[in-house]
């Protein structure tokens, strides 16, 4: 089993960026890069970049702290590390913190966007969320809903839900749940916006197969009357911010454990008193 939190200053200046716009509309962007190591190809995804500030907010630790939530919740998701390093960019080098993952396709695994795979087999009128049911995914669907409102993700739009196909056995699921970076406290970029955030906000989402309001799509979620997660307990905040002393200011920590915290009773009351 792999370390979740690499502390240790690791040389990671040969991998080569590309960039991803944040699809948030807000400026700066994402970097990717890759490697094959062992065998297995690796993925890596740094925090936002831009040219003047350099790698800036938590995106990549958010990673971390919502494969550990999820984990705590039973819910099936993408595994990630989390690692301290320096890296270059721009001709710049820069240490940071960025996380990374394995690649989750199976051998004979193809993918595709979940929003491109409901406008080639959507029946007439049927809402990505209906078809989504319409496949057997519901409950994939329930989960991930609860979860991005526990985390009020922002940013899970068709493209951050992809669809495998394997050629072997003709199997068509949806991939882990991943992409969990736009979420939390992520538009904080200081102590004192984290100290002023509003962790109950039912800010704007993008949710493809859900609403724009993450309050709303707990409700949606619920409505089936069939999501058991495994219940969160205050023993948990510190499976989330184990070893991440470093990595992330105490404020935040608690903010965020507020957040996710606050959130979970919300969720219980609703599903026990409806």
């Amino acid at each position: 089993m792999k370390q979740q939190v690499i502390r240790d200053l690791q040389d990671l200046r040969y991998l080569e960026w590309s960039r991803v716009r944040k699809t948030s509309g807000t400026a700066g962007s994402f970097l990717k890069s890759q490697e094959v190591s062992e065998g297995k190809k690796i993925y890596y995804k740094l925090s936002c970049y831009d040219s003047e500030h350099g790698v800036t907010g938590h995106e990549s630790i958010n990673e971390m702290i919502v494969d550990r939530l999820l984990s705590v919740l039973g819910i099936p998701h993408l595994e990630y590390q989390l690692l301290h390093g320096v890296v270059r960019v721009d001709g710049k080098e820069h240490e940071t913190w960025l996380c990374a993952s394995d690649d989750f396709k199976a051998p004979g695994d193809s993918k595709i966007a979940l929003d491109e795979y409901y406008d080639l087999e959507k029946l007439p009128g049927e809402s990505p969320r209906e078809f989504c049911v319409r496949q057997g995914w519901g409950s994939y669907i329930q989960e991930m809903l609860l979860v991005d409102y526990l985390i009020l993700n922002r940013d899970r739009h068709g493209a951050n839900i992809e669809i495998l196909k394997n050629r072997r056995t003709g199997q068509i699921l949806p991939a882990p749940l991943f992409d969990h970076g736009l979420s939390l406290l992520y538009s904080c970029h200081s102590e004192a916006e984290a100290q002023a955030f509003d962790v109950m906000a039912d800010l704007p989402v993008q949710c493809f197969v859900g609403s724009r309001s993450a309050r709303d799509n707990l409700e949606l979620a619920l409505a089936e009357k069939s999501l058991e997660p495994r219940p969160l307990q205050q023993r948990d905040r510190a499976v989330l911010f184990r070893d991440l002393e470093e990595a992330l200011p105490r404020v935040y920590q608690d903010k965020i454990w507020e957040m996710i915290w606050r959130r979970w009773q919300v969720y219980e009351d609703i599903s026990h008193h409806g």
